[in-house]
């Protein structure tokens, strides 16, 4: 068996498609969507994350109000360029690069964001309308998940899905939003971590796996059920090497897999973009 690949990259593009035009009837009323960005300090995947969000809003006619700050910068500075974006009105969303430097307190600056600029779809309020199936900005990566299982017709719906990972951005609101009553989710959702008993077993006992642990290989060949679809969300480096959650020989088994580079990484930024055009449509 060879595994089909779920290919992100095709997909985002398809989306990101969409997009500019809704871009383009916004901006012929008077209302270009714009996206404000906040990076503090030069962590090399930090920078490269949000040149490609930069790059991609120019793609689509999305206007970028960046901000990169020094490493050094003070709690206060940072929290005066958020005010300063919530009141902005061209600035319709609003993205805070994490990690922020030591010394700074991230919950902090993430609450200070307008729940209707959070572009991530993780501020407390938007996680609590994920809660009550509320419209609301979904978190980005989970998103993006469910949009590429369901362009591949990975079946999802009353099946078992196993999560690997509690994280905020990915495992815990993904595990929210499958069990939901909505298309291409309704699922049985198991959330799982390495410290878990037989965790191989329950790992392959799943559907659909997700990983998002951030451990290179952590998914063998041995524990998935085949045909099952795996999805390598979490990633780690080694070297200048990205690596994935899934080791390579698990496509030998699998019904539908992610590939290390093109897989979720291009759905996360196109969710992303999403919600920016999304809030930029709300305002009245």
């Amino acid at each position: 068996m060879t595994a089909e690949l779920l290919d992100g990259e095709r997909l985002a593009s398809r989306i990101k498609m969409e997009l500019a035009d809704r871009v383009a009837r916004l901006a012929a009323a008077g209302r270009t969507p714009g996206l404000g960005t906040i990076l503090v300090g030069d962590d090399p995947s930090s920078v490269r994350y949000v040149e490609m969000k930069i790059e991609e809003c120019a793609e689509i006619g999305i206007r970028s109000f960046d901000e990169h700050l020094p490493e050094n910068v003070s709690q206060g500075d940072i929290e005066d360029i958020v005010d300063r974006f919530n009141a902005d009105p061209n600035v319709h969303a609003i993205l805070v690069q994490l990690p922020l430097p030591s010394g700074v307190n991230e919950e902090q600056v993430l609450l200070r964001v307008s729940p209707d600029k959070d572009v991530d779809g993780l501020h407390p309020t938007n996680l609590g309308r994920l809660v009550m199936g509320a419209p609301g900005p979904l978190p980005c990566t989970p998103a993006g998940i469910v949009e590429l299982l369901a362009a591949h017709d990975v079946p999802v719906e009353g099946k078992h899905v196993v999560i690997i990972g509690r994280g905020l951005t990915i495992g815990r609101p993904l595990a929210l939003l499958m069990a939901m009553r909505r298309p291409g989710c309704n699922a049985a959702v198991t959330v799982v971590h390495t410290g878990v008993e037989k965790f191989s077993e329950l790992v392959r006992s799943a559907d659909v796996i997700v990983s998002a642990a951030g451990r290179a290989g952590l998914v063998t060949r041995d524990m998935v059920k085949p045909g099952a679809a795996v999805v390598g969300a979490g990633t780690s480096w080694q070297g200048k090497k990205l690596l994935s959650d899934v080791a390579d020989d698990v496509s030998e088994v699998a019904g539908w897999i992610t590939p290390r580079l093109g897989g979720v990484g291009p759905m996360t930024r196109a969710m992303l973009l999403r919600n920016a055009v999304l809030a930029a449509e709300k305002v009245r």
